[in-house]
C-alpha cells in the first residue's frame, strides 16, 4: 500500500470533530470513511509517483469542480467514476487547499 503518512496525518487532523471516522486500506492506498461511507481517499499514483488525493463529491458538483486547481477525473480502473475525483499535489499542498477538499467531501458525505 503506497501512500504519504504525512498527508494521511493531515487529513486526520481535518476529519476531527466530523463525525465517527474510520480508516481502510483498499484501492492501493488509504481510503477514509465518515460515518460510514468512503468520504477520501489517497494514494501514490503509479505513472507520476505523485501523493493525490481522492474526493468523493457527488454527481451534481462534479462538473463544477472539475474545473477547480489540479483536479481532474478519476478513472482508477481506466473507467471514469463520476461524482469521484483526483486532486494532484498542486491542489493540496497548501492547508487551506486541503481543507477546500475536505469540506467538498464532507458537504456531500452529509447528504449521504
Amino acid at each position: 500500500m503506497a501512500y504519504n503518512e504525512f498527508l494521511a496525518d493531515r487529513i486526520r487532523q481535518c476529519l476531527k470533530g466530523a463525525g465517527t471516522t474510520e480508516e481502510k486500506k483498499m484501492m492501493g492506498g488509504l481510503v477514509f470513511m465518515v460515518n460510514h461511507k468512503m468520504c477520501l481517499g489517497i494514494d501514490t499514483d503509479k505513472n507520476t509517483k505523485q501523493d493525490r488525493l481522492m474526493v468523493r463529491v457527488g454527481k451534481l458538483p462534479y462538473e463544477q469542480l472539475l474545473g477547480q486547481k489540479s483536479s481532474r477525473k478519476m478513472d482508477f480502473t481506466g473507467r471514469v467514476m463520476r461524482g469521484f475525483l483526483f486532486v494532484d499535489p498542486e491542489g493540496f499542498d497548501l492547508d487551506e487547499d486541503l481543507d477546500y477538499w475536505v469540506e467538498r467531501a464532507l458537504e456531500f458525505n452529509r447528504l449521504l
